[in-house]
């Protein structure tokens, strides 16, 4: 048997699954691969960097609930 072409991956058990995200910790790199995945656009972490610095709520280990930063989000966005 020869091996598989690089081209072709193999995943088989623990390495097949998804990794699991929990959106009330989420890391500025996890916030940033969610959006950009979700909007369409690229959302750089720096950006939410910026986010933190203007406001955005973190909790007390620095992750990032998704739900109370998508709602701070909505709330600048109306107050412009």
């Amino acid at each position: 048997m020869g091996e598989r072409p690089p081209h072709i991956p193999v995943t088989t058990g623990p390495a097949a699954r998804p990794p699991v995200v929990n959106p009330a910790s989420l890391s500025i790199e996890e916030v940033s691969r969610l959006l950009s995945a979700a909007g369409g656009i690229r959302v750089a972490p720096d950006q939410v960097q910026s986010d933190i610095d203007a406001g955005a709520p973190v909790g007390p280990d620095g992750r990032i609930n998704l739900v109370h930063y998508t709602a701070w989000l909505v709330r600048e966005v109306q107050a412009r």
